[in-house]
């Protein structure tokens, strides 16, 4: 089934504070079984008031750019690029989550490629770089229905939920947008 051309990436904003604190609970365990745990005090108005302020402003330095993935105007995902680093190397960290109840129906594929348009387009970005735990073959199949391409492995890198896991790392360059 395609995915509507509905869905939209919106940077947050004070007027995404209970949308973005419902689908931040309504996901919490999801999430946790996939990615590292956000701290208990992270869901709170307060605390994601603060996360979206602090969105703003490393967006602003153009250090982070996040977005909320909408559709319909209810929030489906984020996907963020962290770790912008500029001049010489024009790079960025993509990470990304998909709400429980939207995965299977190809949104984490879109909402990526949009996020592409956006890094390679307006962000001048050259090369994006992500990580995925060997066991995730579903963000896995979407990097690569996106263009990325494995580059290495990292054995044992990263301690999550008690055991040591692998680690691969993905890139995708400017040069690959067009194909």
């Amino acid at each position: 089934m395609p995915v509507p051309d509905r869905l939209q990436l919106l940077p947050p904003t004070s007027a995404d504070l209970a949308g973005l604190l419902d689908f931040e609970l309504e996901n919490r365990a999801y999430f946790e079984s996939w990615v590292t745990a956000r701290a208990p005090g992270y869901y709170s108005q307060e605390a994601i008031a603060a996360a979206i302020e602090q969105a703003q402003h490393e967006r602003q330095q153009d250090r982070a750019h996040q977005y909320l993935a909408k559709l319909d105007g209810q929030i489906v995902g984020r996907v963020n690029l962290t770790g912008v680093t500029r001049p010489y190397f024009n790079k960025a960290q993509l990470g990304y989550r998909i709400g429980e109840r939207f995965g299977g129906r190809g949104y984490a594929t879109r909402i990526v490629a949009l996020l592409l348009e956006e890094a390679f387009g307006e962000l001048e970005l050259w090369r994006l770089e992500a990580t995925a735990r060997p066991q995730n073959l579903g963000s896995i199949a979407v990097m690569r229905r996106n263009g990325f391409h494995q580059y290495g492995k990292s054995e044992q890198a990263m301690f999550f939920q008690n055991a040591w896991s692998d680690l691969l790392y993905f890139e995708r360059r400017k040069e690959h947008a067009a194909g």
